[in-house]
């Protein structure tokens, strides 16, 4: 086995939410996408596949051309570990907007400023600034 790799299933929103997520985070980038062409299982032009990393860790994903009666649940996050107070602030304010806050930034036991936000696609983040 080479590595684990996240992989997120959009319905129809994939290419926003990697070039949101690109957006907010340094070292970040899609890496490559395949799209759906006419005449085939998904929308012409929407995301087949895709490869994009957040500061280094790779995730793919895809919008299904299948709809589901599922989708994210906040039972699996990102974790991302802030390096400053206006790093952790900024992804917070960014994160939850048109979202869902699951855990308000404050300080907690195990951290000195933590938040859980669900973002407007669904993704669930978690967002640490350890002591």
């Amino acid at each position: 086995m080479k590595k684990v790799t996240p992989f997120l299933m959009f319905q129809g929103h994939a290419e926003e939410a990697m070039n949101e997520y690109t957006s907010l985070f340094e070292d970040s980038k899609i890496i490559r996408i395949t799209r759906y062409g006419a005449n085939e299982a998904g929308e012409e032009g929407s995301v087949m596949q895709a490869t994009f990393s957040i500061k280094g860790q790779e995730l793919m994903c895809i919008d299904s051309h299948v709809k589901h009666e599922f989708t994210f649940t906040p039972s699996f996050s990102l974790f991302i570990t802030c390096d400053t107070e206006e790093e952790i602030n900024r992804l917070y304010e960014k994160l939850s907007e048109g979202g869902e806050v699951l855990m308000p930034l404050d300080d907690y036991s195990f951290s000195r400023k933590f938040g859980w936000v669900v973002d407007r696609f669904g993704v669930s983040w978690q967002l640490n600034l350890p002591s």
